[in-house]
């Protein structure tokens, strides 16, 4: 089994951090990721979207995937696009703090 790798998610997570993010992921594809979030100040719905398509596709795969040390930016955006509830701490490959 393979370490699980960790990604520092940039501060702002908008269009122009889609693509690079995406990249980032596509490579890691098969591993267990962590994102570390600690450093997030704004989450636009493209990088939200990336995300959401990750963790699917990570649970699909069968790989550990988890957000770590979400900022109160990263958990207020989430918040105002309804989307709190799909990363909440409920399993051990989702949010934890």
């Amino acid at each position: 089994m393979s370490d699980r790798h960790t990604i520092a998610l940039v501060d702002t997570l908008d269009v122009n951090a889609a693509g690079p993010l995406t990249q980032t992921l596509l490579k890691l594809r098969g591993q267990p990721v962590s994102l570390d979030a600690s450093q997030v100040r704004r989450v636009g719905g493209q990088c939200l979207q990336v995300l959401l398509s990750a963790r699917a596709t990570w649970a699909i795969d069968g790989q550990a995937f988890g957000i770590t040390a979400p900022s109160t930016d990263f958990t207020d955006g989430l918040a105002l696009m309804g989307a709190s509830r799909l990363f909440e701490a409920t399993s051990p490959s989702l949010v934890q703090d």
